[in-house]
């Protein structure tokens, strides 16, 4: 159910920013929480629980009765916001860990640091979190920074590509280092840069906040962030296949000497060849019971489903022998940001692409933001959604860059958390801080890290190419909402040509610029249009930009010629059904024969 500006009840003024209602004093607020927490009404009231954990299976009568919708600003019970803000936590989980692991893998970190890596994801993703979910007016300025949504952020996909390709990059001309026997060491001063030039770039996503959002849709409508959403999701999902199949490190050539014969190496427990029955078996149980989970689950089972099949593929490789608890037993108690630090720094042939990639995390937020105020029943136009619209996206850049200063890459705002919403009828912001809390104490405790770096790859490459395949279908969908004219037809072939070619052929600019001098400045010019050239996303988000805005608008006549032999054929169809039926026999004339035609 959405809302339009004239029906919103639910969007009410928010507490911080203009206020047009009084205030509560600190002994009213003292008042409610004591309320809140020593009374049943309080504590757990009303709600029917059993209707989140109710399966759908087949021999069982579904009930006809809908949980009660909780709207922004509703009273709701603390232990069902605690249990939904849980639920929030979880659906998060699987994309706010993946990130991480990914780029420590490409980087070479050691456990320990893939460990903090995960550890201090999961702490920024709470706070940054909160910052959306607040929303702060900006004193004496129109601006606000945040949603007032129950509007989560999780460390992005869209900078796997480009961080794994940019440390490949480094490991080539030097910048990171390698041993004489040509293994790829550990590289602190290749993830510095990565943060360092994420934190600069996204000063174009707050610098762009400050423009009307109809002025953003109109420079970055659909056509633009459809494909390149697409092709980044196409993208991962090598990365998800390769993990299914036994890891993306040195194990995948199949070498015949060395440690890495096996995979993740000779001296893992119950390591295997790269692409083993076993291992595609292993990730096969967390792609099946995501599937299972969706067709038989209840409504809290549906959200959780990826979280599920990971805890499935844990319990049959733990059964199995392929954990390794080692490293879950050497991890620290706790952990927090800043525990370790990697010395920041700009490094040029990033920039262009992390630009394309602030330029996709804007327009996603955008999207997921109008998602949320549509599933949340708040109104979806005028001036207070403009302004959710502008403290998103400019909270989305300040997280982008406060991210990059806590160690961790861009965060983005989560979708999948709209999907929660939908299922249960939630919206309140109590839930929301309740799934930041998770979320910090989560990564708070780095024992808990410690034991999803010890998931063994095969069972990781089942749930993160359902993932990535997700990301992919997003950018399907976005590109569905497109009217398909000639005009926009031309935009997504060019796009898309050389946006695919670029996947599928990785290294295909490679050899294109032969300069070998000492001019770093040059040599660093050329390794960025390489990059780019080589990104896939990137190529078709600058391509698709610019015929988007040198292409001239389609004209009535064209769009029409456009979309008469669909029309034809569509009547042709219409008018053998009617045959088919007998319903020219009994007068009933058919809608090709008797109606308007179209010419051309």
């Amino acid at each position: 159910m959405s809302a339009n500006i004239d029906e919103g009840p639910q969007d009410g003024p928010d507490r911080i920013g203009p206020e047009h209602s009084p205030k509560r004093s600190f002994s009213q607020h003292v008042s409610h929480i004591v309320k809140a927490f020593t009374t049943r009404e309080g504590l757990i009231g009303q709600y029917d629980y059993g209707f989140l954990f109710k399966p759908n299976l087949p021999f069982m009568k579904k009930s006809k009765q809908r949980a009660p919708f909780f709207g922004l600003q509703d009273r709701m019970p603390v232990v069902l916001a605690f249990l939904l803000g849980f639920q929030h936590a979880l659906a998060m989980l699987a994309g706010v860990i993946t990130p991480p692991i990914i780029i420590s893998g490409a980087a070479n970190f050691s456990t320990d640091t893939m460990q903090y890596l995960v550890s201090t994801s999961l702490i920024v993703c709470g706070i940054l979190s909160a910052v959306q979910i607040t929303r702060f007016h900006i004193w004496k300025t129109p601006y606000y920074v945040g949603t007032g949504l129950v509007s989560v952020v999780g460390t992005s996909f869209a900078i796997i590509p480009i961080a794994t390709k940019g440390l490949a990059q480094m490991y080539e001309n030097g910048m990171c280092p390698t041993s004489p026997a040509g293994v790829k060491l550990p590289c602190p001063q290749g993830y510095g840069a990565i943060l360092g030039t994420c934190s600069l770039c996204a000063l174009l996503e707050i610098g762009l906040s400050f423009m009307s959002p109809k002025m953003l849709k109109r420079l970055f409508p659909p056509i633009v962030t459809g494909p390149t959403v697409m092709l980044i999701g196409v993208h991962l999902v090598e990365t998800g296949l390769k993990g299914w199949a036994g890891g993306s490190g040195s194990c995948l050539g199949r070498p015949t000497t060395g440690n890495f014969q096996l995979c993740p190496s000779n001296s893992a427990p119950h390591a295997l060849p790269w692409g083993s029955a076993e291992f595609i078996g292993l990730g096969f149980s967390v792609f099946v019971t995501i599937i299972l989970c969706e067709r038989f689950g209840s409504p809290i089972m549906k959200s959780l489903s990826v979280v599920l099949g990971l805890l499935v593929g844990c319990i049959i490789a733990g059964a199995t022998g392929y954990f390794d608890k080692s490293t879950i037993d050497a991890a620290p108690a706790a952990s927090f940001i800043w525990v370790h630090t990697f010395p920041l720094s700009v490094y040029g042939p990033l920039i262009l692409p992390l630009m394309a990639v602030y330029l996709i995390l804007m327009m996603e937020a955008i999207g997921d933001i109008s998602a949320t105020c549509d599933v949340s029943r708040l109104q979806v136009e005028g001036r207070l959604f403009d302004s959710r619209i502008q403290g998103g996206v400019l909270a989305d850049g300040l997280n982008g860059m406060l991210a990059g200063l806590c160690t961790i890459t861009p965060m983005s705002t989560f979708a999948q958390n709209n999907g929660v919403i939908a299922l249960t009828r939630c919206a309140n912001r109590k839930a929301g801080y309740a799934a930041c809390f998770f979320l910090i104490v989560m990564g708070v405790f780095s024992k808990f890290a410690a034991a999803l770096t010890a998931i063994p790859a095969p069972v990781l490459g089942g749930m993160t190419t359902f993932l990535f395949a997700s990301v992919a279908v997003s950018g399907l969908r976005i590109v569905a909402t497109v009217p398909f004219t000639r005009r926009t037809r031309f935009i997504l072939t060019a796009a898309l040509a050389l946006g695919m070619g670029a996947i599928l052929v990785p290294d295909w600019f490679q050899y294109v610029f032969t300069y070998k001098g000492d001019n770093k400045a040059k040599a660093g010019f050329l390794d960025a249009i390489v990059l780019v050239m080589e990104t896939g996303f990137a190529v078709a988000a600058f391509i698709a930009v610019m015929l988007n805005l040198i292409l001239p608008p389609e004209d009535v006549a064209e769009e029409t010629e456009s979309l008469a032999g669909d029309l034809v054929e569509r009547e042709e169809e219409e008018e053998r059904e009617y045959k088919k039926d007998g319903s020219v026999e009994s007068g009933v004339a058919p809608t090709g024969s008797g109606g308007a035609s179209l010419k051309v």
